[in-house]
């Protein structure tokens, strides 16, 4: 079944929309601002700028996004199913690096 993501092959089950993933892990205050942060290509998944807002992320995969002055560069460890608490967001994530 080919549900339009042929980048996924199979893992769109394991995946979720990076501006939507940038809102669950709080990283933006609302979905619209996740939108706007991935389409502008402020933010790069696995070194490569991101330009469309739905683009899959996966488990392991790396994200580098601008955090107020600075960036963050974070691996992603799980994937949420919603929005919760920052100390539960905290945890699908570790930061690999911070500044620039």
């Amino acid at each position: 079944m080919n549900n339009g993501h042929s980048a996924t092959s199979g893992l769109s089950d394991h995946s979720i929309r990076v501006d939507k993933l940038l809102w669950f892990l709080r990283f933006c205050r609302n979905r619209a601002v996740a939108k706007k942060l991935s389409e502008k290509g402020h933010v790069r998944l696995n070194g490569r700028r991101v330009s469309r807002a739905h683009l899959s992320v996966r488990a392991n995969d790396i994200l580098t996004i601008p955090v107020g002055r600075e960036v963050r560069v974070v691996r992603i460890i799980s994937l949420p199913e919603r929005r919760s608490s920052a100390p539960e967001a905290q945890s699908c994530y570790e930061i690999l690096k911070t500044g620039y």
